[in-house]
């Protein structure tokens, strides 16, 4: 164990790894059963996309705890489904076998920017106050997780319309306003006394204070009737057939005309560009504050050769994850904002995520108690990360305009427009604008104003579609 996760050299042991590994499991395993609700509206057999979901997060965070060594879990990607069902299915018109094929090439594009070091020169582009508004972004879109998954707010205001996606671009909104919740819902009453609970706990110093959290708001559930009991006679160790999706994807239906050549090299573009910072994002986020990527490992992302370095590996296996998971018959599998999680608990090695890999494999024999855990227990320790990853704000050079402009639009974005790679898109935009403007745009590396470009180019192409 010591020789294959050096657990000395990481400053870690096998009981920190394994509780926190536990509880980033915790956090995400609503996935096991969201995924295939919304990928069986695109017509996918849904026992199928289960256990394609469990597989593809398995292969997936097994590959980064032992090629990586490093606590992230993956699994297939919320918004990334969204995007499959209801833009390429939907909205364009493809079958679910042809937005697999989209899903496997763009996973293939993920390998090839790796492998180039194209992902990596991307990432040592980015200025550090940037990194640290990537940061504090991410942890104030995962606290917004968890006030959401909390029902601490309400909606109120007239709506003009329904809050729905026409498919054909035409924008349908809803003026309503969030406001705070009268917390007569019990969702929100076991999510406000789970969070008091976490919150005493990490003030005590108290380990694994989170996932004690977590375990007492699921225990505390029960008696608010949020915690569902699975009848232990029920469970049935049966594992639906993955045959109905297991490489049903169809890549030459991508290319049968001209028009559909366009439209698919675009939209797979937009897959990828969207996988590639989420993933971006959320290893500078969470991995640069830890000290799980230092700066010397970032250094050698730019000098060394070959995968030298924990960062290099890691984005080699959330590259190989996409292509994985497509095959299996899922949308794009990527890794999880929630693996912050274990990680504020002590994860600093792969040991923690092959614990996550274990338990979503288990969770294909025993999915009634892998979903008993409603989300208000695990939205205070969503909202508890949140606060642990407002840290490097501090950092953020606030008296110089031109980078506060951009940084402040990266951790308003995140939440604001549900998106990581949302908000990086519009920090980077204004970031070259700004340092044009105050005539610096040579401090800005060549590559942000490519990757800019192609935010750019994305948007202005989705507008056309």
């Amino acid at each position: 164990m010591e020789k294959l996760f050096k657990l000395k050299e990481n400053n870690t042991t096998v009981r920190t790894e394994v509780l926190a590994g536990t509880t980033t499991f915790l956090t995400m395993a609503y996935i096991i059963l969201v995924n295939p609700q919304i990928l069986g509206l695109a017509g996918m057999d849904t026992g199928a996309v289960f256990v394609a979901t469990i597989l593809a997060a398995a292969i997936g965070t097994f590959i980064m705890g032992f090629v990586a060594n490093v606590p992230f879990a993956q699994a297939p990607g919320m918004g990334l489904n969204a995007f499959f069902t209801f833009t390429v299915v939907f909205g364009l018109g493809y079958t679910w076998q042809q937005a697999l094929g989209m899903v496997f090439v763009c996973g293939l594009i993920n390998i090839l920017i790796t492998v180039t070091k194209v992902r990596k020169m991307i990432i040592h582009a980015i200025p550090h106050s940037l990194q640290y508004a990537i940061s504090g972004g991410i942890g104030l879109f995962i606290a917004y997780i968890g006030v959401k998954q909390a029902h601490f707010l309400t909606f109120t205001g007239e709506a003009f319309n329904l809050l729905v996606d026409t498919g054909d671009g035409g924008g349908i909104y809803a003026d309503v306003i969030p406001a705070l919740s009268n917390f007569k819902d019990p969702v929100a009453q076991v999510a406000l006394i789970g969070l008091i609970i976490t919150v005493v706990l990490m003030l005590l110093r108290v380990k694994s204070a989170i996932l004690f959290g977590i375990v007492a708001s699921t225990v505390l559930g029960v008696f608010f009737k949020i915690t569902t009991v699975p009848d232990l006679s029920t469970i049935s160790f049966a594992i639906p057939s993955l045959k109905p999706t297991f490489l049903a994807l169809d890549i030459a239906g991508l290319f049968n005309s001209p028009q559909r050549i366009f439209i698919s090299l675009t939209t797979i573009f937009a897959f990828s560009l969207t996988d590639t910072f989420d993933t971006i994002g959320t290893f500078l986020g969470t991995g640069r504050k830890s000290g799980i990527f230092d700066e010397a490992d970032e250094k050698s992302v730019e000098t060394g050769s070959g995968m030298s370095s924990k960062l290099e590996k890691a984005l080699f296996a959330d590259a190989t994850a996409t292509s994985i998971g497509a095959l299996l018959g899922t949308s794009n599998t990527t890794t999880y904002v929630e693996s912050a999680a274990g990680i504020s608990q002590g994860a600093r090695t792969g040991l923690a995520s092959v614990t996550t890999g274990i338990l979503f494999l288990l969770a294909l024999f025993l999915s009634p108690l892998a979903l008993m855990v409603p989300g208000a227990a695990t939205a205070p320790a969503l909202i508890v990360v949140g606060v642990l990853m407002a840290d490097g704000l501090k950092n953020i050079e606030w008296d110089d305009l031109a980078i506060a402009i951009p940084a402040f639009l990266i951790i308003a974005l995140m939440p604001f427009t549900y998106s990581i790679s949302t908000g990086i898109a519009f920090g980077f935009l204004f970031y070259c604008l700004s340092m044009f403007v105050v005539k610096r745009s040579k401090e800005v590396h060549p590559v942000l104003y490519v990757v800019t470009l192609l935010f750019f180019a994305s948007y202005v192409l989705n507008a056309l579609i």
